[in-house]
């Protein structure tokens, strides 16, 4: 193979923030092996603050706004890491020197001549070392550890932010961020328990916040901040990259698994995940990764770390009701003790 090839990368990934976090270490591997290479990313606009927050990629293109103009990527390299088989036939139909996929779609078979033996349902890897095995055609070493992973983030290129937002961290204080939803992503902590917590912490100590969308600024009033009205509701105030530079400036984040949870990971504050025992849902598959990140894991009924009750619920899992609010609260005093890294 020769690898003068591979100038110009194109990762593809069109789906969700979290999931793009997980992502950017491939970019970080690809400058380690081709350092003189321009990495490229296809994905979804809204997902444009976090890949301009990479330092390892080069170009972000809107899958959107191409296909609409039919517009023309030059790269000599893709990598479908969220297969969809539009793209992958885009990319055929430019004839992209080398088309990269898994074996594991059949469109694959047709549009991608670099094919990649990798299934992710019964891996015990962790989401972002399953991306990266994505890059084996490019002779770059696949076998990282989730602790060497987060150097391959590159995650540095934040913005400043405007002073009406500086004000609002209190460097004399530990500044957390509570992150109660998750737009049905993942099982949320109830907010009875957002509201234990937030009376648990006490006031000269800590500045705390509750973020989320705007749609979702009426429910934090409603079911937690009309009984902890010392917390700040910052629901909806930032576009993402000020949301990005904002949690950048707080010490700890609390979140189930969402993008803002591995936003703060790759940020490298502390960042605590909530996690249900949940096969599809393992943190050992999706947990967040930084030097300062962590997770807790819910027990179900049976005290149980590992549930295998067949269970639908959203807004009322019985395993992430488990999960007390005084023990969340003795870790956050844990890292209130410990040096910021």
């Amino acid at each position: 193979m020769n690898l003068d090839s591979f100038k110009r990368i194109l990762i593809s990934r069109t789906d969700n923030i979290g999931d793009v976090i997980l992502t950017i270490p491939m970019a970080g591997a690809i400058k380690k092996q081709f350092p003189n290479s321009k990495v490229l990313f296809l994905g979804k606009k809204y997902t444009k603050p976090i890949i301009d927050c990479c330092e390892f990629i080069d170009e972000f293109y809107d899958w959107e706004e191409i296909k609409k103009n039919n517009e023309i990527i030059n790269c000599d390299s893709i990598i479908h890491v969220f297969p969809n088989k539009e793209i992958s036939k885009y990319s055929y139909n430019l004839k992209i020197l080398n088309r990269i996929g898994t074996n594991r779609r059949i469109y694959h078979w047709i549009y991608c001549n670099k094919k990649v033996n990798l299934s992710r349902k019964n891996s015990t890897l962790h989401e972002a070392q399953l991306n990266l095995k994505l890059l084996s055609p490019l002779n770059i070493n696949t076998n990282i550890t989730t602790n060497e992973l987060v150097n391959y983030y590159g995650f540095t290129r934040t913005e400043g932010l405007p002073d009406n937002h500086k004000k609002l961290i209190d460097k004399n204080k530990f500044n957390l961020i509570l992150h109660p939803k998750s737009k049905g992503s993942a099982r949320e902590w109830p907010p009875e328990k957002f509201v234990k917590l937030a009376n648990l912490l006490p006031k000269e100590k800590y500045n705390i916040f509750l973020s989320g969308t705007e749609s979702e600024s009426e429910f934090i009033k409603d079911k937690i901040i009309k009984y902890a009205p010392h917390v700040r509701n910052i629901a909806g105030i930032f576009n993402l990259s000020q949301f990005i530079s904002f949690i950048k400036e707080c010490d700890g984040l609390i979140a189930a698994s969402t993008g803002p949870l591995h936003i703060a990971a790759a940020l490298g504050i502390h960042a605590l995940g909530i996690y249900p025992p949940i096969k599809e849902m393992v943190p050992a598959r999706w947990g967040p990764l930084g030097k300062q990140a962590e997770f807790i894991l819910g027990i179900n009924k049976d005290k149980s770390n590992k549930c295998t009750i067949k269970c639908n619920i959203i807004n009322n899992c019985s395993c992430i009701n488990n999960i007390e609010s005084h023990t969340v609260f003795e870790i956050i005093e844990r890292w209130n003790k410990t040096p910021a890294c």
